[in-house]
């Protein structure tokens, strides 16, 4: 029997990002992959790789995740880049709808590059209409801050506080990405599931973030969800990917590496 999963988030034209990515790695960890597209995201080459950001109409969305549900009988989703308070009541509904047995939220408020008020109109209804689902979110730095209501996180101590925060906002597990923006050698994650608290730590791969690290980490902890993994072994096959991938980047003419989900 093949395992399934699907995902529900933007499509990303370089293939760094975003919906692709998800897919790349499901189907690199032997999961069947169905996907919903959310909006349209293509970086500018004419204008210093900055973002163009397009949304699919609500009804569009609503179709897809129907056509999506009908076909095939899903119960781990993941939830990506979704963008606009449109979008997000589409995705809460049909969040509604159906029992899931995980639902992995990847809780996207900017792409990368953007300026970070671009998409701050969406975090309540984010925060208020999507989070309470979820099985596991997967917050970055700026996304755990702004979520956790934190002036700042400048310590691994910090991500732990931040992490207990988003748990008290209804996901039962929480991993806060520290990655390479937090001082010391090593890219530390924390993970937390309401009682104990875990550092998941590698050695750092240069300084600079590699585009894909983190909707890559949040479909692999999808796939191994889809495949019966416990939750805590999941998180950490996902990390152990992510920092392959990150070793064995992808580069482009753009100003930023992708990671490679096949490393």
């Amino acid at each position: 029997m093949v395992d399934l999963a699907f995902v529900i988030a933007g499509s990303e034209a370089t293939g760094g990002a975003g919906l692709q990515v998800d897919l790349k790695t499901f189907q690199q960890l032997g999961v069947y992959g169905v996907g919903t597209t959310t909006c349209i995201v293509s970086f500018d080459p004419e204008n210093n790789w900055g973002h163009r950001f397009f949304p699919v109409p609500a009804e569009v969305i609503a179709d897809q995740i129907q056509a999506a549900t009908a076909a095939h009988d899903l119960a781990v989703v993941k939830i990506g880049m979704l963008g606009t308070p449109a979008t997000i009541d589409v995705v809460a509904e049909a969040l509604g709808r159906q029992s899931w047995r995980h639902v992995v939220l990847d809780p996207v408020l900017i792409c990368k590059g953007q300026e970070p008020g671009a998409a701050l109109d969406t975090d309540n209804a984010l925060r208020t209409q999507v989070l309470p689902h979820a099985t596991v979110v997967t917050p970055n730095l700026f996304e755990a801050k702004t979520l956790s209501g934190m002036d700042a996180i400048e310590s691994v101590d910090d991500l732990a506080e931040a992490a207990k925060r988003i748990h008290d906002l209804g996901p039962q597990y929480v991993v806060a990405k520290g990655g390479v923006e937090l001082p010391g050698e090593d890219a530390v994650d924390v993970f937390f599931d309401g009682n104990e608290m875990t550092l998941l730590s590698a050695p750092k791969v240069g300084s600079e973030r590699v585009s894909g690290a983190g909707c890559t980490l949040a479909a692999a902890i999808t796939a191994e969800l889809a495949k019966g993994t416990d939750v805590a072994r999941a998180v950490r096959i996902a990390k152990d990917l992510v920092t392959r991938g990150i070793k064995g980047r992808v580069s482009a003419n753009t100003p930023f590496d992708t990671v490679w989900q096949g490393a």
